[in-house]
């Protein structure tokens, strides 16, 4: 929507501020309230009988009991994928060596400094 800002018309006569639609967009927002509405309607139709028609069946009977496991639970035993043992090398700490943070020199002289 265009915003009108306040004005004075050539003959004389104060505008205040408004906004206005832009071209066809009241019949565009009616067409999309028109649909909107018939979606709704259609979305919550009722049968003649005043239900809301057939409604699926669940297939599923809860609480939901697992008749074949133990009455106790069981711990689960790690065992190892492999048969031979596997040796990490530990990491040695390195020293970390400061390096240039720029690929060119700096000449300090050029800046005016008189460092």
């Amino acid at each position: 929507m265009p915003l009108v800002r306040s004005y004075v018309r050539s003959d004389g006569t104060p505008v205040r501020g408004h906004s206005r639609w832009a071209p066809g967009a009241r019949r565009e927002l009616t067409i999309v309230a028109a649909i909107g509405l018939a979606v709704l309607g259609f979305g919550n139709a009722h049968t003649a009988d005043g239900s809301a028609g057939t409604r699926p069946t669940p297939s599923v009977t809860y609480p939901i009991r697992f008749d074949h496991a133990d009455s106790k639970p069981r711990m689960a035993v790690p065992s190892p994928t492999v048969s031979y043992p596997i040796r990490f090398d530990r990491p040695t700490a390195r020293q970390v060596k400061p390096g240039p943070s720029v690929s060119y020199s700096i000449d300090l002289s050029a800046l005016g400094g008189g460092r």
